[in-house]
């Protein structure tokens, strides 16, 4: 098997082949590194990348191969890490030069349990700074290139993370998300990203990360690869006191279900968002597969209206108080975008965080009743297609002035409710771009968002198609 074919094989494929001998990891690991070497440089997905030690993990894991002996689910397989997410003697620097030399002394739980269960660390993946935005770009490593067309941006702020997977640098990628970190990246480069419910992956240690908005999950080409990366990185972890019990939950073997008997709603605005017609296109054609999977679906959006001046403000304070200590020292080596926004929230008041925080739980008290009605709640990901580099969130779609969060409006809600929520691949714009579809589920239904996913995979397969890098 060449390396270009070895580079695409998806993560399931992968470490069956690791443990069948049909590939050695060292095969595996060689391909990969070839191709980041030669790939990264147009698309800056990796900021940092450990080739030596990966190397050397890898001979370790043939030799225990040869030997009959398999770490777990996930041995020999090479895995990228974002860069706000703490790894042992791997820089990580949360895309700030405050931690330009920052090396952790301590894993996360979630590279703990990658690393229990054989996976080889390669890299951190790029992001925004501290994930402030979802564009991925800062003062230490620049931007990260859109694989579909190099003008573009990745999304982010897990960018660096859905573009290595769709250059088919690398099987799984981990992200996190705050606001739609994983599923705004995830739409812009045509691949598959999962929220998981919250507290369903442990977050600690690491960066003071956005309170109860935080999720960690997987960037992937497939639907089975995150099921499985899933099986590997969910459960309780009492470092971080919001984990949630362990239920003996399977992931994979669930995909096989069919959709008969789901009520299922489309909501193209959630009754308050403006998007781009070609997105609209091509999402409600996507919707309609769903139909013939045997779901239900109706138009229906929550009455909520939007959450963006509550969450907007969370946001602010928390990122404020995390970063205050900071601010003297490097505000001039701080985006100065971000800076702007810490300043805005600088001198509100401690019940104005209070008030923020109240504002977040009458949301879902606003939206739990609709997923009583609906087992699933389908929109579009993102409200445009990707940006060019360079560029911010547009301020205006089709000549509607919208809110900072208004190219977003899809994603952040659900962070609030802490719901599980993925971004399928669904079509492309004709200058070739991807669009992503947001599936999201009940509360801690995680299983039930994947597969649906998995269900519209079967029937609109986007994995075999790939940007022209080579």
């Amino acid at each position: 098997m060449d390396n270009h074919e070895i580079c695409y094989m998806s993560l399931v494929e992968m470490a069956e082949a690791v443990r069948t001998r049909k590939l050695s990891p060292v095969e595996i690991m060689e391909a990969l590194l070839s191709r980041i070497e030669r790939l990264n440089p147009k698309i800056n997905a990796y900021c940092t990348l450990v080739a030596e030690s990966a190397r050397q993990q890898a001979r370790v894991a043939e030799a225990k191969v040869m030997k009959g002996e398999i770490d777990g689910p996930l041995h020999g397989v090479p895995v990228s890490i974002k860069d706000l997410i703490f790894t042992r003697g791997i820089r990580t620097t949360g895309g700030s030069r405050i931690y330009q030399n920052f090396i952790p002394e301590q894993d996360a739980v979630v590279v703990e349990r990658l690393k229990a269960a054989g996976a080889i660390i390669i890299g951190k993946t790029n992001t925004s700074e501290f994930g402030w935005t979802a564009i991925t770009d800062n003062r230490l490593f620049g931007a990260t290139r859109n694989p579909w067309n190099t003008g573009f941006n990745a999304g982010g702020s897990s960018g660096g993370a859905a573009a290595s997977v769709a250059a088919s640098m690398g099987s799984l990628a981990i992200g996190s998300d705050a606001g739609g970190s994983i599923r705004v990246p995830s739409s812009f480069c045509g691949v598959f990203g999962f929220k998981p419910s919250f507290g369903r992956v442990p977050l600690n240690p690491g960066f003071p990360e956005w309170g109860t908005l935080a999720h960690i999950g997987p960037i992937t080409r497939t639907v089975r690869d995150a099921a499985l990366a899933m099986e590997v990185i969910a459960g309780r972890d009492d470092r971080d006191r919001f984990t949630l019990p362990d239920t003996g939950l399977r992931y994979l073997p669930s995909l096989g279900d069919n959709l008969k008997g789901l009520r299922i709603a489309w909501s193209k605005d959630l009754g308050y968002a403006t998007l781009a017609p070609l997105v609209l296109q091509i999402t409600e054609a996507a919707v309609k597969v769903f139909t013939t999977l045997g779901a239900t679906v109706e138009a229906a959006s929550p009455n909520v209206g939007s959450p963006e001046r509550p969450y907007t403000l969370f946001v602010g304070l928390w990122l404020g108080t995390v970063l205050q200590d900071k601010m003297a020292e490097w505000r001039e080596q701080i985006d100065p975008g971000l800076v702007r926004f810490l300043e805005r929230n600088k001198e509100r008041l401690a019940y104005e965080f209070v008030q923020a925080y109240i504002g977040l739980a009458e949301y879902w008290a606003g939206m739990q009743p609709f997923f009583e009605r609906y087992d699933l709640l389908l929109t579009p990901t993102v409200a445009i297609p990707p940006i060019e580099i360079g560029q911010v969130g547009p301020r205006e779609i089709e000549g509607v002035k919208v809110t900072p969060l208004g190219w977003m409006p899809f994603t952040y809600p659900f962070n609030i409710t802490g719901q599980p929520a993925a971004s399928v691949p669904c079509g492309w714009t004709d200058a070739g771009l991807p669009v992503g579809l947001q599936i999201v589920g009940r509360r801690f239904d995680d299983v039930t968002v994947l597969r649906a996913a998995a269900a519209f995979e079967q029937a609109l397969p986007w994995a075999d198609k790939r940007p022209s890098l080579d």
